[in-house]
């Protein structure tokens, strides 16, 4: 079952070469094809993914739900693996991805810890053990068979956030969902441009405003207010 990894990206030369080179690092030969999908960055970041590794994808339209649905389209793996730049991957990825779906799970998501040892942080990371709210989100990547991705016509693009949340909410409807015991490793900058409590927040703000079916827009247009948020 060959992997198509996609990687939706807007100025992340900080951190791209060094999750591709993860990436192919961790891949046996011609099992995993890398493909970023870039929405015109100004810096670096189409120059080192190539530089890395990457086949490098123009999104026509930008937005993490539109890169993501675009790199499916282009991608050639039977198991699609959507993962953060600023993320740094479990070294047993392709392994473990591969016995999970051949365990009968369609889709999945790691847990997640920050690069950061700030106790609060930690606490965050704990919670992405356990099935509920904050074990749906993009930073814990997320991976899911071709089929379903098709079945459930991929990401909702009228989200400029919450895409991720939208659709492992559609999966569990309808397919096995797992929640990988290892960590994948998140970027803290959020945290570390505001403050744990407004990320937290604004990140409740949000659930609230999604899971009472505000619109895709307003609560894009309200999570920005509230964070220095890229």
């Amino acid at each position: 079952m060959p992997i198509s990894v996609i990687i939706p990206t807007y100025n992340e030369a900080a951190h791209i070469a060094t999750l591709v080179q993860q990436l192919n690092r961790n891949a046996p030969a011609q099992t995993v094809e890398i493909l970023v999908v870039d929405a015109g960055s100004t810096d670096a970041t189409v120059a080192l993914a190539r530089q890395a590794g990457a086949k490098v994808l123009r999104s026509p339209q930008p937005g993490r739900a539109a890169q993501m649905n675009y790199g499916a389209r282009h991608a050639t793996g039977d198991i699609l693996y959507f993962v953060h730049a600023d993320v740094g991957i479990h070294p047993d990825y392709v392994a473990t991805i591969r016995a999970a779906v051949g365990q009968g799970y369609a889709a999945g998501c790691y847990r997640f810890r920050f690069d950061s040892r700030h106790p609060l942080l930690r606490l965050n990371s704990y919670g992405t053990r356990f099935e509920g709210i904050m074990s749906r989100g993009g930073d814990q990547t997320l991976f899911i068979t071709r089929r379903l991705f098709e079945q459930l016509q991929g990401f909702d693009e009228h989200y400029c956030i919450m895409e991720d949340f939208d659709i492992i909410q559609r999966i569990r409807r309808v397919a096995r969902f797992l929640i990988v015991p290892q960590d994948v490793v998140v970027s803290a900058r959020k945290y570390e441009t505001n403050s744990w409590l407004r990320v937290q927040l604004a990140n409740l703000t949000a659930f609230s405003m999604f899971f009472l079916k505000v619109s895709p827009a307003r609560i894009a247009r309200t999570y920005k207010t509230l964070l220095n948020y890229r």
